[in-house]
């Protein structure tokens, strides 16, 4: 580049030179003068540097997780990310890791395996924003009456690469607890739970609505088996619209959580 900086100062001195030289010729009284043949001015030269390809975009994957620890035996695929900012990417795929760990470390009294489920998945990956679901099938060993199914949810925020939790989304916790408590008992009816839905399943309390992911259209709140109906009605979650949302949810995260 510095090259080609000197090149364009040489050729404008010399062009002006060429312009002197013409403008006292044309001031001679002797027709014989001619004026000198204009130099010609080589065509600028430019140099273009490569930009750089900064690689923004998130993949979802899985990993699976094979093992046994003498009281629970598992065979999970677990959903991860791949591609992006590496903060993020890793803080996702440890998180969702760290989940199936509790779910193995959960249940200190009995003999069990777990399993995945097809519910399990990257939910959302938002500019802002990424949200898994890890859904296993826990059965006793030797098996139970049926299976049951285990559920975590991990929500990373792609601008800090840290996790966005209840606390972290209400600043005060308990106004945000009491809403999803209020809006879940608006759409919880049009479910498979129905109207008669266990109504201790949404006390506004922190461990009722602690499995949720981002989405575009809202908060979407997983309820774990027998939390708000019988086992039965198989797993149920309702979508909470973050306009319903915004006035006791973190200012700075409406935008990430959104998007």
């Amino acid at each position: 580049m510095a090259n080609t900086v000197i090149f364009r100062v040489a050729v404008t001195t010399l062009v002006s030179g060429t312009l002197l030289a013409t403008a006292a010729c044309s001031g001679t009284t002797d027709d014989t003068a001619q004026a000198p043949e204009p130099a010609m001015s080589a065509a600028p030269t430019t140099q273009s540097t490569p930009t750089p390809v900064v690689e923004t975009a998130y993949t979802a994957t899985s990993v699976r997780v094979v093992g046994a620890n003498g009281q629970a035996s598992y065979d999970v695929l677990v959903p991860q990310i791949e591609g992006g900012d590496p903060a993020v990417s890793d803080e996702f795929d440890e998180s969702m890791r760290a989940a199936l760990q509790d779910q193995i470390d959960g249940w200190p009294a009995d003999r069990f395996t777990l399993e995945s489920t097809d519910r399990s998945a990257v939910v959302h990956i938002g500019s802002r924003v990424v949200s898994g679901l890890l859904v296993t099938s826990w059965n006793a060993d030797p098996p139970g009456a049926h299976p049951t199914p285990l559920v975590a949810t991990v929500v990373i925020d792609a601008d800090d690469a840290q996790p966005i939790t209840l606390e972290r989304l209400f600043p005060d916790l308990q106004a945000g607890l009491n809403r999803l408590s209020q809006e879940s008992a608006l759409l919880l009816p049009d479910t498979a739970a129905g109207p008669d839905f266990v109504r201790e399943g949404i006390e506004p309390k922190s461990e009722n609505f602690a499995n949720w992911v981002a989405t575009p259209a809202g908060m979407e709140i997983h309820f774990t088996d027998y939390q708000v109906g019988p086992h039965a009605i198989g797993l149920i979650d309702v979508t909470v619209p973050w306009n319903r949302l915004t006035d006791v949810a973190a200012p700075g995260l409406v935008g990430v959580v959104s998007s």
